[in-house]
C-alpha cells in the first residue's frame, strides 16, 4: 500500500528536459515507445480478436485450429518485449516498497539507482541471450513444431529487440542523475 509519492516511481514518469546525449536519447526513446504502445495495443486486440475466433470455430463448427495459437502467442510475445521500455521508462513494474518510507530521499535515489544497475546487467545478458537465439533460429531456418511453421526468428526478434531498447532505457535512466538534466 502506497502513502503518498514514491521516490522511485512518482517522480521520474515523464521524459527528461535539459540538452546532453542522456536527455537527448530519453525524449527519442519516449516518441518510440509512444509508437511501439499502439502498435502493441492492436497486437493485443489482435490476440484477443484470434484466440475468441479459435474458441468459437472449434465449438461452433469443429474447425480445426492450427494457426491461431500461434498467432496469438507471437502477438502476445511481441507486445510484452517490445513495451518493456515504455513500463521502465514509467517506472511502471511492480516494486517493494517496504524500505521507501524508511530511508531518506538521497538514500532512495542510491537505492534506486543500485538496482536500475543490477537490473541493467540481468538485462544485458538476457538481450545478447536474445539476440543469440534470433541468430540462430534465423540462421538454420528454424520453425515451430505446427503444421503452420512460422519461423521461430519473428518471436526471437521481436523479444531482443524490446530488450534491446529496455537496456537502452535503463542506461539513460542510470546516465540521468549525473547529467543533471532534470525529469519534467
Amino acid at each position: 500500500m502506497s502513502h503518498g509519492p514514491l521516490p522511485d516511481r512518482d517522480d521520474a514518469t515523464d521524459v527528461a528536459a535539459g540538452k546532453g546525449l542522456a536527455a537527448t536519447v530519453d525524449r527519442g526513446l519516449a516518441i518510440c515507445n509512444s509508437i511501439i504502445i499502439v502498435f502493441a495495443a492492436i497486437a493485443l486486440v489482435a490476440a484477443c480478436a484470434i484466440l475468441s475466433y479459435s474458441v468459437l470455430s472449434r465449438a461452433l463448427f469443429k474447425a480445426a485450429n492450427y494457426w491461431q495459437d500461434e498467432a496469438a502467442v507471437f502477438l502476445l510475445v511481441g507486445a510484452t518485449f517490445m513495451t518493456a521500455s515504455y513500463v521502465q521508462q514509467h517506472r511502471g513494474h511492480i516494486g517493494i516498497e517496504a524500505f521507501v518510507g524508511l530511508l531518506s530521499p538521497l538514500a532512495n535515489r542510491v537505492r534506486l539507482w543500485l538496482v536500475d544497475l543490477a537490473t541493467l546487467l540481468f538485462c544485458g545478458f538476457f538481450t545478447w541471450k536474445s539476440w543469440t537465439l534470433a541468430h540462430e533460429a534465423y540462421v538454420d531456418g528454424q520453425v515451430s513444431n505446427s503444421m503452420w511453421s512460422p519461423p521461430l526468428a519473428i518471436p526471437y526478434v521481436l523479444m531482443a529487440i524490446g530488450m534491446s531498447l529496455l537496456c537502452i532505457q535503463i542506461l539513460v535512466q542510470l546516465a540521468l542523475p549525473f547529467t543533471g538534466a532534470q525529469r519534467r
